[in-house]
């Protein structure tokens, strides 16, 4: 059973209308990614790679020198893990080496990082526990500090900016316990009211919540004379009154994270605390999430980084049938996965981040497509090293000590990732997300024809213009510098790239060809064919990450950096990656969506409940989904400010 709701009614076309609204509407910079997904193959706009300032570039590395002999001498991954807390005096620490204000402008009191060296920072910071990672990048790429940076008033930053970039930690709220990635259904109200909004309603699964000191809070202003309402976002002071952190959640992995349930009853709030203006709530949170993202790849950066180590000591170590296990082609391949894949993922992710930094194109698809990417090939180098380890890939650090090994925690990074394919958008929901932004240049051209509230003159006007478009366009796809021996000659230095940024130029005017087919033949269905755009994305995510590969073994190589060795390892993960998406290209139109669909409508009905006998159940008993009913809290409050 489900709890009663008092959730807003929404139908699918108004719950799209909403997401549609909130998204970007103009293209005013140029998208690498973007022309990727459209079949034109802009190296110019990432090679030569962007590089930081000398400057940015002092500074950064003065603060990750600093940052690093913290977390050699000062951090217990071990004990976090145990006690699934990070100890006060870490947190206490880690504000004083100023690691809560690295995006902080220094005017502010901040560090003003550039997003490369923010990354590097929680690759470096992550290795040592994730849960600092997570504790730092909830609290500066998402919470109180990056919307205020990028939306705030003056006032607002003088005020709140000087306190998240030494003293206060922050948080971000948005979801709720029947509310996911459908914000048009947020319960969580702001009652204006005077000088004041009146917040009420639960918020669920608050990264940082539980010892936030501010808040970043989404709710729902009601539409009345002098307001427009909508989705609002607020900074909201965690010790006022009506504020109660109801719950301390645990959860599989990241066990040192401070997540909590968050409940609001008639909760006062300064109208000079809203930002921006009322109904721009959900646009401010996408455009922070646009570089907020990039956090998350840095973990995974960080975790291929270790289980390369973990497998390169260990399979030198381990020996079997006469030899170390590195030596047995069936081990080697995981290794040379691990290597090869870790290598590019820190090329997408210093790629994304210096774009970010150089602020010449608009990032929000690569920014996505690094966060899908990392999370999911992360998980995938993960398990390979616990399937490397064997029975120790298992068994817990330890329990490993306490019989005399090396504590690796293998299981417990598996345990750590899993949550990134979840984390600020699931992989379903990045993939319908990225899909859009790669079919806005056909929607905007051609979106009325297939739109059944348009009219016929506007479904004609819709028409000649998507006929100039296709005109010029398609024709494009045809050939291109993929089709010429000699392209990108200037990557060939030992090994050979060219023939990679080749296949990546004509497999990019494939996948458009792939997508405009599809939408002549679904046209207003193509939004249900998940499967088939799920593939799509997946295939630009990987000729997004072997151009970033490419890009960075040539910078390596320019600067003298062990660019032979990037250069083979740019080419292993090329190959590696194109079976890949040849397998995905094959999938479009040859796949089991139509019988899954059938077989998902069966098991709902219940057509196969039998399949089912023969076990017990051992889940609890309870809602699927808790009450979250506005009122007063009934519940200790477990706020824990930390001073």
């Amino acid at each position: 059973m489900s709890a009663p709701s008092s959730k807003p009614t929404v139908s699918e076309r108004e719950a799209r209308q909403v997401a549609e609204a909130a998204r970007e509407q103009e293209w005013r910079k140029p998208s690498f990614a973007k022309e990727l997904f459209l079949g034109r193959f802009r190296l110019d706009l990432v090679h030569p790679h962007p590089m930081p300032t000398a400057e940015a570039a002092r500074r950064g590395e003065e603060f990750l020198a600093r940052l690093r002999d913290f977390c050699e001498t000062k951090v217990d991954g071990a004990l976090i893990e145990r006690e699934a807390r990070i100890p006060d005096e870490v947190i206490a620490g880690l504000k004083e080496l100023g690691a809560f204000g690295m995006k902080i402008d220094t005017k502010y009191g901040g560090l003003g990082l550039t997003q490369v060296y923010y990354n590097k920072a929680l690759t470096l910071a992550g290795s040592a526990s994730p849960a600092i990672g997570v504790l730092l990048s909830a609290h500066q790429s998402i919470g109180v500090p990056q919307p205020l940076k990028l939306f705030g008033t003056t006032e607002q930053k003088e005020q709140f900016l000087p306190r998240c970039a030494r003293t206060d930690i922050s948080a971000f709220l948005l979801t709720e316990p029947d509310v996911g990635s459908d914000p048009a259904r947020l319960a969580t109200t702001a009652v204006p009211e005077g000088d004041d909004y009146v917040l009420d309603g639960v918020k669920l699964w608050t990264t940082n919540g539980v010892v936030a000191d501010l808040l970043v809070v989404m709710a729902r202003v009601p539409k009345s004379e002098g307001h427009k309402g909508g989705i609002t976002a607020f900074v909201v002071e965690t010790d006022s009154p009506g504020v109660t952190v109801e719950n301390r959640n645990a959860f599989m992995g990241l066990r040192g994270i401070e997540n909590g349930v968050t409940r609001f009853h008639q909760v006062r709030v300064p109208a000079a605390n809203r930002i921006g203006p009322e109904g721009a709530g959900l646009k401010i949170a996408l455009t922070t999430l646009n570089t907020g993202r990039l956090s998350l790849p840095a973990s995974c950066v960080a975790a291929g980084k270790w289980c390369l180590k973990i497998a390169r000591e260990w399979s030198a170590a381990r020996e079997q049938w006469g030899k170390p296990i590195a030596h047995h082609e069936a081990v080697g391949q995981k290794i040379s996965f691990i290597a090869a894949t870790t290598f590019a993922l820190e090329a997408v992710l210093d790629l994304s981040s210096q774009m970010a930094d150089e602020d010449r194109n608009d990032i929000r698809i690569e920014g996505a497509l690094a966060k899908l990417y990392a999370s999911e090939m992360a998980w995938l180098i993960a398990d390979e090293l616990v399937q490397i380890r064997g029975g120790r890939g298992f068994e817990t650090a330890e329990s490993l000590r306490a019989r005399g090994e090396r504590a690796v925690p293998a299981e417990q990074v598996l345990r750590d990732l899993r949550i990134n394919r979840i984390f600020e958008g699931s992989t379903e929901i990045m993939h319908l997300l990225i899909a859009r932004e790669a079919v806005d240049a056909h929607l905007s051209v051609a979106g009325d024809l297939i739109d059944p509230e348009k009219s016929l003159q506007d479904k004609a006007k819709a028409g000649a213009n998507a006929g100039v478009f296709y005109a010029k366009w398609l024709p494009k796809l045809v050939a291109g510098q993929g089709q010429l021996p000699y392209s990108y000659g200037e990557f060939k230095h030992g090994a050979d790239l060219s023939p990679h940024l080749r296949y990546v130029e004509r497999t990019s005017r494939k996948l458009a060809r792939s997508t405009f087919y599809a939408m002549s033949r679904w046209q207003g269905k193509m939004e249900t064919k998940q499967g088939f755009l799920g593939r799509i994305v997946d295939i630009g995510a990987e000729l997004f990450a072997m151009s970033a590969a490419c890009v960075r073994a040539e910078l390596l190589r320019g600067q003298d950096d062990h660019g032979r060795e990037a250069y083979q390892l740019a080419d292993a993960f090329c190959q590696q990656s194109r079976l890949r998406v040849e397998e995905l290209f094959g999938r479009l139109w040859n796949n089991t969506d139509d019988l899954d669909r059938k077989v998902v409508k069966g098991v709902m009905s219940g057509t196969y409940e039998w399949l089912e006998e023969g076990i017990v159940d051992p889940s609890g008993e309870g809602l699927w989904i808790a009450e979250a009913n506005p009122g007063p809290s009934e519940r200790e409050n477990v706020h824990r400010p930390i001073r």
